[in-house]
């Protein structure tokens, strides 16, 4: 997309239930200001091609399907895709988006779940990073055809987390291992499934066998991956880059 047709998308703004950590401001585009949130369109993203995505009312997904339990002739993901069948509505307002979002990772990345995680370390402070960075992935997308339509910097998310929260290398690569798979044990994988249904779709990771800070996409079922993954490799080590380029090194 041209620099002309992103200026022309505007500004997002959007006031959540909790203030975003002020550190989002060192990213272009961002301004955290409280509860609220705004982004210029023109500055934050890296491709904006789609301005319409899938959700759910959270209020739907809570009540309807997170309690619901798969059987042997239906699958979770089946329970999910049917779901969003049924209820799934298309919107232009990224506001509601990042609104849905913030319910969706507000209940994956509960605080209340760290006592039965045993995961040494991990503390609410890096949940809040999960929880805030996930929230703006969201507005990313992925066609059908596995064209990846929207990017921007919280796609590669460990990247996004370590400018804005600064983060050392170690910390981050924490972070990445806990977003890709230490979090998501079988148990909460299914927990994932069903709360993404409010999101459109599913949670694909841009990373293969281990976690390389490629982030990941809520993508809707039937995306084409291997055509996806093609796309991704075009351009993630160049926008990994420009990401960190805003870091700051910690005062020695």
């Amino acid at each position: 997309m041209s620099s002309a047709s992103l200026a022309a998308v505007g500004s997002i703004e959007v006031e959540l239930p909790t203030a975003f950590h002020p550190g989002w401001n060192r990213l272009p585009g961002v301004r955290v200001d409280g509860r609220t949130l705004a982004i210029e369109s023109a500055e934050y993203f890296f491709r904006l091609e789609s301005h319409s995505w899938l959700v759910v009312e959270w209020e739907k997904v809570r009540d309807g399907l997170l309690y619901t339990h798969e059987t042997t002739s239906s699958a979770v993901e089946q329970l999910a895709l049917d779901f969003i069948r049924e209820h799934a509505e298309p919107t232009s307002d990224p506001a509601l988006v990042l609104r849905t979002a913030y319910e969706v990772y507000g209940h994956l990345f509960r605080g209340d779940l760290l006592a039965s995680a045993d995961l040494p370390g991990v503390t609410a402070g890096h949940l809040r990073m999960l929880h805030e960075a996930a929230t703006l992935m969201a507005l990313n997308k992925v066609e059908l055809d596995g064209h990846i339509s929207n990017i921007g910097p919280c796609w590669f998310f460990p990247a996004a987390t370590s400018v804005v929260f600064g983060l050392d290398d170690d910390e981050g690569r924490m972070l990445d291992e806990l977003y890709h798979g230490a979090w998501f044990n079988e148990h909460r994988r299914i927990e994932s499934i069903k709360a993404h249904a409010a999101l459109g779709g599913r949670l694909v990771h841009g990373c293969q066998a281990k976690a390389d800070q490629t982030g990941g996409v809520v993508a809707p079922y039937g995306a084409a991956m291997a055509a996806f993954r093609r796309d991704l490799e075009t351009f993630k080590k160049e926008w990994i880059a420009r990401v960190y380029a805003y870091r700051v090194e910690p005062a020695r």
